[in-house]
């Protein structure tokens, strides 16, 4: 069979199963809530509602059904595509809460993988490129250490030390109360202020989002700094990188056009995951920086029990996931033709 009718089959093999990617994910978060101790309609309401407000929530919420009754009803809805209605943001769909929430995830995350990557690919670059130097110890304790540190004690860290200590960034939010936000085009208000050419905006969008996105992004550049220097190790003990130096070929020319090049394909598929998975949420980030992004509106509905809005917005996060795993894989195959499936 040739490559390109392997890739076709694979492609089409991955695209039928990611309904059932999608239905485990749908089934297990479902289970999941309900197993949770303690009553939904308590944690909206608050335990001295009345027992008529009470029961009137919970048939609203069909929770006096039985619990196969709300699988199979739910399941029935998102087949029509309807990912029902938030309890706690009274008067909008999930889908509204996605789409009023999801442009700060996703600035956050671009910013976020600018610098991770920025900084984990050329941490493991100069790592691997000098083996069993200070470099090289360097590059390794830099990977395990950004690896192991939790994200909401660092963030905790940042804050105090560049924003309480030294002053020089907000707290926390997305931008300043009392200002006016840029005019919404995407979203993103980076991007809006730079298509509306609103200079002062701007500075405060970046001046806002540069701590999270910094913490954020040298935790994560831990990941792409091991996998960068292992991959790259490896490549420069090939053999068509020892026939390259025997031709007298530079080292440096070796390096980058050489074995770089051919290291890269496994960083591309982390990267393509972790920023899937950044927009399916830096939960931790969102929460210790009060980022208005959908991973701190996912944290709000789980703590309040709004069943809806978590179910959707975990539905929401597995078609990402799943159509980031399949785009990454494509792109993998056109870029190493000895990739077979």
């Amino acid at each position: 069979m040739s490559r390109s009718k392997s890739l076709q089959y694979y492609i089409i093999a991955r695209i039928l199963l990611a309904p059932l990617m999608l239905w485990t994910i749908v089934t297990i978060v479902f289970l999941l809530l309900r197993a949770t101790p303690g009553d939904p309609v308590d944690a909206i309401l608050g335990g001295r509602a009345p027992e008529s407000a009470k029961q009137a929530l919970r048939e609203q919420m069909g929770l006096n059904l039985p619990l196969s009754v709300q699988y199979f009803s739910y399941l029935g809805q998102l087949l029509r595509l309807d990912l029902g209605s938030s309890i706690t943001s009274r008067g909008l769909s999930v889908g509204d809460v996605i789409s009023q929430y999801f442009p700060a995830t996703v600035e956050l995350s671009l910013f976020a993988m600018v610098v991770a990557i920025a900084l984990g690919v050329s941490i493991g670059l100069l790592s691997a490129s000098k083996p069993n130097t200070i470099w090289d110890v360097g590059g390794r304790l830099f990977g395990i250490i950004t690896y192991a540190l939790p994200l909401f004690w660092m963030g905790m860290v940042m804050q105090i030390i560049f924003s309480v200590q030294l002053g020089w960034f907000p707290l926390g939010t997305r931008f300043p109360v009392g200002m006016a936000t840029p005019t919404k085009i995407t979203g993103l208000y980076v991007l809006d202020s730079l298509l509306s050419f609103n200079l002062p905006q701007l500075i405060t969008s970046l001046h806002y989002i540069a701590l999270p996105s910094i913490t954020l992004g040298i935790l994560i550049s831990g990941i792409f700094e091991r996998i960068v220097r292992v991959n790259l190790k490896k490549t420069l003990q090939s053999d068509y990188v020892e026939a390259a130096r025997a031709r007298g070929i530079p080292e440096r020319q070796i390096l980058f056009a050489h074995a770089f090049k051919n290291a890269l394909i496994p960083v591309i598929t982390v990267m393509g995951l972790t920023f899937a998975a950044l927009l399916g949420g830096a939960v931790l980030t969102e929460v210790t920086f009060s980022w208005p992004g959908l991973g701190n509106r996912l944290y709000e509905a789980i703590s309040q029990r709004d069943y809806p809005t978590v179910q959707g917005i975990m539905v929401f996060f597995g078609i990402i996931v799943v159509i980031a795993s399949i785009a990454i894989d494509i792109i993998n195959a056109y870029i190493d033709p000895r990739i077979r499936y």
